[in-house]
């Protein structure tokens, strides 16, 4: 097996649907066009198995993704890209999210998505943050929108909202602005009306973000939604 972080091994286990938004993170800018960094496209491998079979180059996806997040010298030096926490920080350092770096990866994942929700509160309206604290299990909070909005960062914190749902909105906001498509989340109505109820606020937030990241490096076009998107996942499988 190539040089795989160990934080990264379930995605051997994760939906097609999930790591098929992932691998176009890596493979295709924003335009649909291919990167020309990308080692993928041009295999057999995804040849035969995108986009209806990704489990089976699931460490391909892995390796692709660790690449982007190192320089490609030192890549060739030690035989692949850094640690997955290395690049989750790095990419918390960029979106300017505060962590732990003794905090475990998934808890540095949880900062990271509920700061970028957090950041969307101001510019939700009062429907809307009822609709989010309805969520939360309190619907009959009252009160101005400083106080809900107070309400709901204490709440988000503090994982009262349920970091699978924080994940879901986040990362079916950053695959929208970026694919042109959300998150495959079946028949479920309830998570279909979150994720519905915020499209507003979550869309000007990733678009102001991506817009920043269009004038970065291009690895940080890869590594900020691919880290989203890995964070997403790791919280669908251990919901």
């Amino acid at each position: 097996m190539a040089n795989i972080d160990y934080k990264l091994l379930f995605l051997e286990k994760c939906k097609n649907d999930d790591l098929h938004i992932l691998i176009d993170y890596l493979t295709h800018d924003k335009d649909g066009s291919t990167r020309i960094s990308e080692e993928l496209t041009g295999t057999s491998l995804y040849r035969t198995c995108y986009p209806n079979n990704l489990n089976r180059m699931w460490s391909e996806i892995a390796e692709e993704f660790q690449k982007f997040g190192g320089n490609t010298f030192v890549n060739m030096f030690r035989g692949g890209g850094p640690a997955y926490k290395e690049i989750l920080m790095d990419v918390c350092d960029k979106l300017k999210v505060a962590y732990n770096k003794q905090s475990t990866v998934e808890l540095i994942e949880t900062n990271l998505l509920q700061s970028i929700l957090i950041s969307t509160l101001d510019e939700m309206n009062e429907e809307e943050l009822q609709i989010l604290i309805k969520e939360l299990g309190n619907p009959n909070t009252v009160g101005s929108k400083p106080a809900m909005i107070a309400t709901l960062q204490i709440a988000i914190k503090a994982g009262g909202f349920g970091a699978y749902k924080v994940a879901m909105i986040v990362a079916n906001w950053v695959a929208k602005a970026i694919l042109g498509r959300g998150l495959a989340v079946g028949a479920n109505a309830g998570l279909t009306r979150i994720m519905a109820g915020f499209a507003g606020p979550i869309g000007w937030i990733i678009t102001a973000i991506w817009t920043a990241i269009d004038l970065a490096s291009p690895a940080y076009r890869v590594t900020i939604p691919a880290c989203i998107q890995i964070a997403y996942m790791r919280a669908a499988l251990n919901k």
